[in-house]
């Protein structure tokens, strides 16, 4: 299995590479995951993306490129690899493509978790986070039986700057600019299918389905 999984903030990408993972053993592979290994390992690229980051800069899409191509040469990707929220523009799937021809690594597809905008953002304006533990609950499907406080560590649960729900509405927007060419862009190829996800259960078993038809 080769896929590439995106999605708006929200639609479970996190929850649903775990079970993908999980279920076939493939390499989760995670830009952000990458670009931490590597300045925290002090690589020549993580030296020169952690220049650009003390400068509030983004990391340049090259350099984010040579550190996938590295990633994917480990002895984990030959079973199959997910790669998760990346590419998130046209050049940086296009800088993508032309990686993936150079390795002569074929993608069996591109998943995208489509989920409405009113989902997302109820889900995510009513995540709680503890502070204790670091649990996570949800006010609307699943609260914690302590109310305001962890049920399994008794610490105090608090919403996350970033779940208000202008905060959400701004990276949903964000989002969009960015995504709608992408979607594009491989729908012409013929490389991308669409999974509701608005309930996440079956999502695995559909992206299965996919998978062992493309």
């Amino acid at each position: 299995m080769r896929i590439i999984l995106i999605g708006p903030p929200g639609a479970g990408k996190g929850t649903q590479a775990e079970k993908i993972v999980e279920r076939h053993g493939v390499a989760h592979i995670s830009t952000g995951d990458i670009l931490r290994a590597n300045v925290k390992a002090g690589t020549e690229l993580g030296v020169k993306a952690k220049g650009y980051m003390d400068s509030g800069k983004l990391v340049p899409d090259d350099l984010i490129i040579e550190m996938v191509e590295s990633r994917l040469q480990e002895k984990d990707c030959e079973k199959g690899f997910l790669l998760d929220g990346f590419p998130r523009t046209v050049p940086q799937a296009e800088a993508l493509d032309q990686l993936l021809t150079r390795l002569n690594i074929a993608l069996d597809g591109v998943i995208l978790l489509d989920v409405d905008d009113e989902t997302v953002v109820n889900r995510l304006s009513g995540r709680r986070m503890c502070r204790g533990c670091g649990k996570i609950f949800n006010v609307s499907y699943k609260p914690s039986s302590k109310g305001d406080i962890c049920d399994s560590c008794d610490g105090q649960l608090y919403q996350r700057d970033d779940d208000h729900e202008s905060v959400i509405r701004n990276r949903l927007e964000v989002y969009h600019e960015q995504t709608a060419p992408l979607v594009t862009y491989y729908l012409a190829r013929e490389q991308l299918f669409k999974v509701d996800a608005v309930k996440g259960d079956d999502v695995p078993d559909k992206i299965d389905a996919i998978v062992g038809r493309s």
